[in-house]
């Protein structure tokens, strides 16, 4: 890719002359903080948009399309961070799919099955044909998704945050595949802000800042410090070393024997017995689909409590009746889905950091909002939260996922929050706006003795931040740890995965009574 230039209509740069080399039989890492431009530059690649500047060459011949479909006939293929199956079809159908095989003019579902079994044996990632994908787990479904685009002809593979909602186990077995496709002469971009994985995969990085490329090296010459440093242009502090209060207060959120019956009949969760105290940052580890998003959607007041009990400061949720009650209990909500639930995206930045508060003192009177205090307020948290924007009065669908990201968090933990549910606080943002929401959440847990929820998929953010964790499996705490320091990623990915799991009498230290 050669001097590629890409602004939106709304004049926003988001690549500026950027080079970028991938070589046959490599995997090169492509890095950068949100809104740096790398997702730009690979719908560039793949064919979703169309450079006002630059030229892409293939085998040393300028190539040009205008959609994925053409990027696909070049063998160009892209796995996007959420998964584009259908989950009531099986997998071969979802592997042919938009390509489907036919027997005169019906669908031939015999062909499909021995296409995907075909592929599946040709580059050793088995699959069982006639699952439903609903049924797989998420490390299969990866899988799935990789070999669609390998059944369409793809040779070049870019992947979008693959890892993202991996166990370690998971992640060590995708590393595995990835290496034997490179063996066989694929090349791979990916795209990743977990840094350890880029060193541990990759053979070169490209790093790509505010729009411009910054540096091409091959991964054995740099550190992840150095890494980190060269994405965000400075020195980024770790939350490793922060000093954490253990001086825990009464309980804030109790549950006792909680479930969830979902719109199919079935437990997302059954009997859930934890308490979150004051001043503790409890983490809940979970590989995707195991409940943990419908029991943040029940604390949060999204869903209706099916069985047990629920409260917060003692008040029961059953006796709650909307959301606005929820947060008048000092509950803060970063909610897994940002553009749903966290955002308007057509308001302003400083109407939606407002919008938890535009109706009390000081931000109005009499139902006047007071303007100046709330220009001074946004203002500043735009500052504090290094909210990359053109002022408080742009829209937030201006903004990076970063960014947006960091205006939910300067609205919820600026609320004086007594609970915190942190649903994947850092999903998809890079490590200097990950680190600033993480000393965030430390701070209020030491300052404000906030009591915090947290659900992530990234372990290492866990083991990071959390004072204790829970796993959950199949709906029911597998596992509790009191102590993180006596963990790592490795045993709480077995917990996650269902191969170990706690005895009755290990889990009842999860009861704080």
């Amino acid at each position: 890719m050669v001097n590629i230039t890409k602004i939106y209509e709304n004049g926003f740069v988001a690549n500026n002359d950027i080079n970028f080399s991938l070589k046959k039989g490599e995997i090169h890492g492509l890095v950068g903080e949100n809104g740096a431009g790398k997702t730009t530059l690979m719908k560039v690649l793949f064919g979703q948009e169309i450079p006002e500047q630059g030229k892409i060459m293939l085998g040393g011949k300028e190539i040009t399309f205008k959609s994925p479909l053409d990027a696909l006939q070049y063998g160009i293929g892209m796995v996007h961070q959420h998964f584009m199956l259908v989950d009531t079809l099986s997998v071969a159908d979802n592997m042919v799919l938009g390509n489907e095989p036919k027997k005169g003019i019906l669908y031939n579902k015999k062909s499909a099955r021995e296409q995907a079994i075909q592929v599946s044996k040709q580059y050793d990632l088995e699959i069982n044909p006639d699952t439903l994908v609903r049924d797989l787990s998420v490390g299969m479904k990866q899988r799935v998704e990789i070999l669609k685009i390998l059944l369409k002809g793809a040779k070049i593979l870019l992947l979008d945050e693959p890892t993202a909602v991996l166990t370690p186990q998971e992640t060590q077995e995708f590393f595995v595949q990835l290496q034997n496709l490179k063996n066989k002469g694929f090349s791979i971009v990916f795209i990743s802000h977990k840094l350890n994985e880029v060193k541990k995969i990759c053979d070169r990085i490209t790093i790509i800042r505010r729009g411009q490329t910054i540096n091409t090296v091959d991964i054995d010459s740099v550190t992840e410090k150095d890494i980190s440093n060269m994405m965000v242009g400075y020195n980024v502090e770790s939350t490793k070393n922060m000093v954490r209060d253990n001086n825990y207060g009464e309980v804030i959120l109790k549950a006792r024997n909680l479930s969830y019956l979902n719109n199919f009949g079935k437990y997302s969760f059954k009997n859930l017995d934890f308490d979150v105290r004051s001043g503790e940052i409890l983490g809940v580890a979970a590989v995707e689909g195991n409940g943990q998003s419908e029991l943040a959607n029940v604390i949060a007041g999204l869903f209706p409590i099916t069985e047990g009990e629920l409260s917060i400061n003692n008040v029961s949720l059953k006796n709650v009746k909307n959301i606005r009650q929820i947060r008048e209990l000092g509950v803060s909500l970063i909610h897994e889905d940002r553009m749903d639930y966290g955002v308007s995206v057509t308001q302003s930045i400083s109407e939606n950091i407002v919008s938890d508060r535009y109706y009390k003192k000081p931000y109005s009177k009499f139902g006047i909002l007071n303007n100046k205090k709330i220009k001074e307020e946004v203002t500043s948290l735009i500052t504090e939260f290094t909210i990359k924007c053109d002022g408080g009065d742009a829209e937030v669908k201006t903004l990076s996922g970063g960014n947006i990201q960091k205006v939910i968090a300067a609205r919820e933990f600026t609320s004086n929050p007594k609970f915190i549910l942190a649903c994947q606080p850092t999903r998809g943002i890079d490590i200097g706006a990950a680190e600033t929401l993480r000393r965030k959440m430390i701070d209020l847990k030491n300052e404000q003795k906030s009591a915090i929820l947290l659900f992530s998929a990234d372990l290492h953010e866990l083991l990071t931040v959390s004072d204790t964790i829970i796993v959950l499996y199949g709906g029911s705490i597998v596992a509790y740890f009191s102590h993180v320091d006596n963990i790592d990623e490795q045993t709480i990915g077995e917990y996650m995965l269902g191969i170990k799991k706690q005895t009755k009498e290990e889990l009842r230290g999860a009861i704080h009574d």
